[in-house]
């Protein structure tokens, strides 16, 4: 599961230290994260009214290049945008051959009307929408398409809203329903209004060790800033939750990928 939402909880630690958090676990993530199925790619095209194949794309924290990877599978020309210098190494050492820059969404290191597409796959929670809006549509071209999108938990199925509301109770933040209710306001990803963003929902399942499940709860920056003894304890109470629904140790997660969609006229 994940317990990301579409802005920071205003109750958590200051986002600057949740964002920097990432680079000292970069391997743990890449490893640990859950993709993304090929029915979000789907719907991006769709939406942005072209297809991927050919198409310059501009992956805005790209972090270990989970997102990057797909869209040049798919015949895109990205070029990859991470400020995180652990997160940036973990990417080159993943995609030796794709190219990567240094910079954040707040003041993207790109040229004005550079790229048919701006893409943020798990990350514009990170930005100030005052900077990074103007700035992805400085960086597209007219007719380019800006693609949010978020892998959020399947509250309807009963082990994921029972694990989410756990974790929700260890950190004393909003429960998991207020969470995605608020990963569902469109309105958080341009408070401006500049934007008309289109929303897609697209849901797909992995299974995983529990193992790997774990290390993807405690690849969020949440947890890694929470105290070693503290998160152990926490993970280590959470296999005994999951053994009871998963007796086997394998783990299906299931996600619903929160796809938004805007385009530049």
């Amino acid at each position: 599961m994940t317990t990301t939402s579409a802005s920071p909880e205003p109750s958590a630690p200051q986002p600057s230290l949740r964002a920097h958090s990432f680079n000292a676990a970069a391997a743990q993530y890449a490893a640990n994260r859950p993709s993304y199925p090929p029915a979000l790619l789907d719907a991006v095209e769709e939406l942005a009214g072209r297809p991927l194949a050919g198409a310059r794309v501009v992956d805005v924290g790209a972090g270990t290049g989970i997102a990057t990877a797909l869209l040049r599978a798919r015949g895109a020309d990205v070029l990859a945008v991470e400020p995180g210098e652990g997160m940036a190494t973990e990417f080159r050492r993943a995609l030796p051959h794709s190219p990567i820059v240094r910079g954040d969404g707040n003041a993207l290191p790109v040229a004005d009307a550079h790229a048919d597409l701006v893409t943020y796959a798990q990350a514009w929670h990170w930005t100030d929408p005052a900077h990074s809006v103007p700035e992805a549509l400085r960086v597209l071209r007219p007719g380019g398409a800006l693609a949010l999108w978020w892998n959020t938990e399947a509250l309807d199925v009963q082990w994921i809203a029972e694990a989410a509301d756990r974790i929700s109770r260890f950190f004393g933040l909003a429960t998991a329903t207020e969470k995605r209710e608020a990963a569902d306001r469109t309105g958080l990803a341009d408070p401006t209004g500049r934007l008309r963003f289109t929303r897609r929902e697209v849901r797909w399942s992995r299974r995983v060790p529990l193992d790997t499940h774990l290390a993807n709860i405690g690849s969020h920056s949440v947890f890694l800033i929470t105290p070693e003894e503290r998160r152990n304890a926490f993970l280590e109470a959470e296999r005994g939750h999951l053994l009871k629904v998963f007796p086997e140790g394998v783990v299906e997660e299931t996600y619903d990928v929160l796809l938004l969609v805007a385009t530049k006229s």
